[in-house]
């Protein structure tokens, strides 16, 4: 018998689609968008629905999860509301084997199978581990995402990703897997504290300076309206950012990133880090800030940025509330090593491949590149910390 190879090569005829809607009011008796989008992703009479409340959401005057029964009542012809948990918000979400089983045991408590729905309505945490779960028990539940925090409804919840942290490390553990559904609710933004609020202006910017030079024109004219809640300004903001996520995911070539290429994590590699080591005491969005600051400057000392662009990236993200600099960048492990630094190792691992960072050649146009000067890095970082003080 031969020993020549064999192989069968065919391209399986798999296709996502990946909606995101924007409304008001998701649970007024009167808007009919949720119970359309449920009955639609779930092929199923009456389908199974479990719900999944961000505790900082559901703890208003009327509690979030009355108005999804009420909602729900009046609509029990079509679907079958089977529970309603709610977990507290927060990074530490991710980081609880004990949340990550519950979620489990209520899946099988419930009687929840592949037509069955879980919606996750809160921040990026519980959107991240609720998606985890949908993705992976039956090998995939029906899954809705409702974005309540101005991050998650420009960035992260549009996205494809689900993950939970693990050894120390964010969303070590995860999946690629696009929810049925997302419905970004600009109601939830109105009741947002303002620090929550001014996170996903960062990740607006961040993509207005890798790709829409107007767009950041335009955040720069409208600073003083979004430093001032303008609920027209705000919503607009989280749009656009929210379609550039989504376009790239859809045109890139690469939504499930199976190259090393990662444009969209412009300022996010020191930002990561920056998180683990403040024990999460930074928000996301001002990582961010403050690994854009960084990634910005390193741009202009290799050559790529000129000092006026810099100078206006620096202002905005000032004007904006963010900070630039964190004395964390300067922190070392107890060998010595630069914290910061083993965060780069770390998104390289994360990615696999060859080192790759955007980095900027102009507000509006970023280019890639596959290594960093550590010394380079660490004079950066002293040079941000000098402008702070």
């Amino acid at each position: 018998m031969s020993n020549s190879n064999r192989t069968f090569d065919v391209e399986l005829p798999i296709r996502y689609r990946h909606q995101v809607h924007f409304t008001r009011g998701s649970f007024s008796p009167e808007n009919p968008l949720f119970e359309k989008l449920i009955c639609e992703m779930c092929h199923n009479d009456r389908p199974r629905v479990f719900v999944v409340v961000d505790a900082s959401v559901d703890g208003q005057e009327t509690s979030l999860g009355d108005q999804i029964r009420s909602y729900l009542s009046e609509r029990e012809s079509s679907i079958q509301l089977t529970g309603c948990l709610v977990l507290p918000g927060g990074e530490g979400l991710k980081n609880s084997p004990e949340l990550l089983d519950q979620l489990y045991r209520c899946v099988d408590d419930h009687k929840l199978c592949r037509h069955s729905c879980i919606v996750a309505i809160g921040g990026g945490a519980l959107l991240d581990l609720v998606g985890f779960v949908a993705a992976t028990a039956h090998r995939g539940i029906r899954h809705l995402r409702m974005p309540t925090t101005s991050l998650s409804q420009g960035d992260g919840g549009c996205g494809v990703k689900n993950g939970v942290n693990f050894l120390g490390k964010k969303n070590f553990i995860g999946s690629f897997l696009p929810p049925d559904a997302v419905i970004n609710d600009s109601a939830f933004l109105e009741t947002l504290p303002f620090r929550q609020l001014r996170d996903g202006y960062i990740e607006a910017v961040k993509v207005a300076l890798i790709r829409d030079r107007v767009l950041f024109d335009w955040i720069e004219q409208n600073a003083e309206g979004l430093v001032q809640r303008d609920p027209d300004i705000v919503q607009e903001v989280v749009e656009a950012s929210a379609k550039h996520h989504i376009n790239h995911i859809a045109t890139s070539g690469d939504p499930f990133e199976l190259t090393s290429s990662r444009p969209l994590d412009f300022g996010h590699w020191a930002a990561h880090k920056l998180e683990v080591i403040s024990d999460f005491s930074l928000s996301h969005g001002e990582a961010v800030a403050i690994g854009i600051s960084l990634d910005s400057l390193y741009s202009v000392r290799v050559g790529l940025l000129g000092e006026a662009q810099f100078e206006r990236i620096i202002q905005l993200i000032e004007r904006l509330g963010f900070p630039t600099f964190d004395e964390l960048l300067s922190q070392s492990n107890q060998q010595g090593w630069s914290a910061i630094l083993l965060g780069l190792e770390e998104f390289r691992e994360h990615l696999g491949g060859k080192l790759t960072i955007p980095l900027l050649e102009d507000i509006g146009r970023q280019v890639e590149v596959n290594e960093m000067d550590s010394n380079l890095v660490l004079s950066c970082v002293e040079e941000l910390g000098r402008r702070k003080s």
